[in-house]
């Protein structure tokens, strides 16, 4: 059987960040991937998906973005061929159609059953980050038989879908992006609304994202956060490239709005009262953040040098949203769940996950020689960013560089 220091699973944004540092350390290691590099962004997205994250931000490896657009935004065929091309770069020991059965101890560390066959290790990275699958409530199968259901990960273009009226579910940012692009298709659409966040594309001349990155709003320690559970259920950033996205956008191109889906029953969806509430949360945190930036400039003295602060329209409700609809009545032929997704370690025999299933972790670090990668605000809210996975690869291997005996500075 066949043993290595290190085996990384996941040949992604976490999985390359990793293995460049343990490539840099000189740590033997192989990627295990179940599919082709980058195989999520590769085949589970979109065809019309743009990243919304400044091409600045969207480095691979350590290595920052080259390309002639630095304040642009890549198209998801764009990054998967950054992503072949990092790999083949550094020469990163992939090993591709490889799909873990199983991760167990053994007596030098772990052994890891895939469906090639068995390896040992010393170490284990679980890079396969935190969008294994959508998460999709028990309820659905409540849904009429004949109502076609998607998720982001399985819809791909307007032309999949049956013709008539779609509801989708969620309004982080693949729910809002989706609901324009179908209400554009001519197909009449439904947002439910649950708890989001609400960002302005641009603020006083800049990127959001820019201001975020220098008032450090991305890059706090997960130590330094008073409740990190509920911190990692916040919702993504509710954004899209080039151009401002919310629900005012949204009802103004055509999308009605409703209160989130609670339930369904014979067919019937069923909404919870709370839309106003939810909006007015989250202009309250939008203008939190946009304070934050204000004070930011002018404690920097930069008052004079950018646009003048704004604020924008509060998010409009319907006078009486809808609290249920007959979907079969009402002409309703698919479903979209853009409820948020979840990672999938099915296959990690180990005790290390809480009551409700879910990996129990400190920064990454999991247990003895087993770490994590990629998930919500594993370090800092960045880990789920592209350019956020090579500051935490650094922090775990300089741990598992301790952990073999490797001096910290490698």
């Amino acid at each position: 059987m066949k043993h290595v220091n290190t085996i990384i699973i996941g040949a992604g944004q976490s999985g390359l960040a990793m293995s460049a540092q343990l490539i840099t350390r000189g740590i033997d290691h192989v990627i295990l991937e179940r599919g082709q590099i980058a195989n999520s962004w590769r085949s589970e997205r979109w065809d019309s998906l743009y990243l919304l994250s400044p091409n600045w931000m969207n480095g691979l490896a350590g290595k920052a973005y080259d390309g002639p657009n630095c304040d642009g935004f890549m198209h998801v065929s764009e990054l998967v061929f950054r992503f072949d091309q990092t790999a083949a770069a550094m020469s990163a020991p992939i090993q591709t159609e490889t799909t873990v059965l199983s991760v167990n101890t053994s007596p030098t560390g772990y052994v890891v059953q895939t469906d090639q066959g068995a390896m040992t290790c010393t170490n284990v990275v679980m890079a396969n980050g935190a969008c294994a699958r959508s998460n999709v409530p028990g309820f659905a199968t409540n849904l009429p038989q004949t109502m076609h259901q998607f998720t982001p990960q399985n819809y791909k273009r307007p032309d999949d879908l049956p013709d008539g009226k779609v509801l989708v579910i969620g309004a982080s940012a693949s729910g809002q992006q989706l609901a324009r692009e179908i209400q554009a298709s001519g197909r009449q659409t439904t947002l439910a609304v649950g708890t989001h966040l609400r960002f302005p594309r641009t603020y006083r001349g800049k990127d959001i994202m820019m201001w975020l990155d220098v008032i450090g709003a991305t890059s706090v320690s997960h130590t330094e956060v008073d409740d990190i559970a509920r911190v990692r259920r916040t919702p993504s950033l509710t954004l899209v490239a080039d151009d401002t996205i919310d629900l005012n956008t949204l009802q103004n191109e055509g999308v009605e709005i409703t209160g989130r889906l609670a339930a369904v029953q014979d067919g019937t969806a069923l909404f919870s009262g709370s839309l106003s509430n939810l909006c007015e949360v989250a202009d309250l945190k939008m203008n939190r953040l946009l304070t934050s930036v204000d004070e930011w400039i002018e404690d920097n003295g930069l008052g004079t040098l950018v646009p003048a602060s704004e604020r924008f329209e509060a998010t409009r409700v319907p006078t009486a949203p809808k609290l249920k609809l007959d979907l079969a009545r009402e002409g309703f032929k698919a479903v979209l769940w853009a409820t948020g997704y979840e990672p999938d370690f099915h296959w990690l025999n180990l005790p290390v996950f809480d009551r409700k299933g879910r990996l129990i972790h400190d920064g990454g670090v999991v247990s003895d020689g087993l770490y994590a990668m990629g998930l919500p605000y594993m370090r800092q809210r960045q880990s789920t960013f592209l350019n956020g996975a090579q500051s935490d690869a650094a922090a775990l291997a300089a741990h598992l560089g301790a952990r073999i005996g490797q001096p910290l500075a490698a």
